[in-house]
């Protein structure tokens, strides 16, 4: 996984609540065994027709949203499903930052696992962000170190992160990453039970 400490790019305002997984990624799109490729499927209901074309009236299809890393979504982002295709089709499409004013906990967790930084704002700030970027091209700023979230126009607010998930996104573990930084005390202790 890529570290993240202080992440600048385009925000996509996807103005819904409720999004669940299988929105996020349609159960069709799961065989895959490799984190990659999902990207393609992200959103692939609301962006596609049955033909596999593109639907115009899906706003991440415009071409104002083209290399934009940064999610802005309505509350309960990622219900449903426990699958954890859905943070790897949103990390293959290129975001790395998502805020939202409530996640589902294994969402929730599934995006720190896999090195996407997931903010909770409040409502108010949320629909103001929203806003911003439908109606102009808006680019935020996401501080991991310093725990805000800004842009050039006077927007700032602090977030709150527990200290395991930012060591986590700061240095770009996952769950084996994390142990493998134990592997000395791993090797002296299986050195120990060989002579058992």
């Amino acid at each position: 996984m890529e570290p993240i400490r202080k992440h600048e790019g385009l925000v996509y305002p996807l103005n819904r609540s409720n999004v669940d997984t299988d929105q996020i990624i349609p159960k069709q799109f799961l065989k895959r065994i490799e984190r990659q490729g999902f990207g393609q499927f992200l959103f692939y209901n609301w962006r596609f027709h049955h033909d596999g074309s593109q639907k115009e009236d899906f706003s991440l299809n415009q071409p104002k949203y083209d290399g934009t890393s940064i999610l802005v979504a309505g509350e309960n982002f990622g219900c449903g499903s426990s699958r954890e295709h859905a943070p790897w089709a949103l990390e293959d499409y290129g975001f790395k930052v998502i805020l939202a004013p409530s996640f589902a906990d294994i969402f929730f967790n599934n995006c720190i696992k896999n090195g996407i930084l997931a903010v909770t704002l409040p409502e108010e700030e949320i629909s103001q962000l929203i806003q911003k970027a439908e109606n102009e091209t808006y680019h935020l700023t996401a501080d991991l170190e310093n725990q805000v979230i800004y842009d050039n126009e006077g927007f700032k607010t602090s977030f709150e992160v527990n200290d395991y998930q930012k060591e986590m996104l700061i240095n770009g573990w996952d769950d084996i990453s994390v142990t493998l930084t134990h592997e000395n005390k791993i090797k002296q202790y299986e050195s120990k039970k060989v002579g058992v």
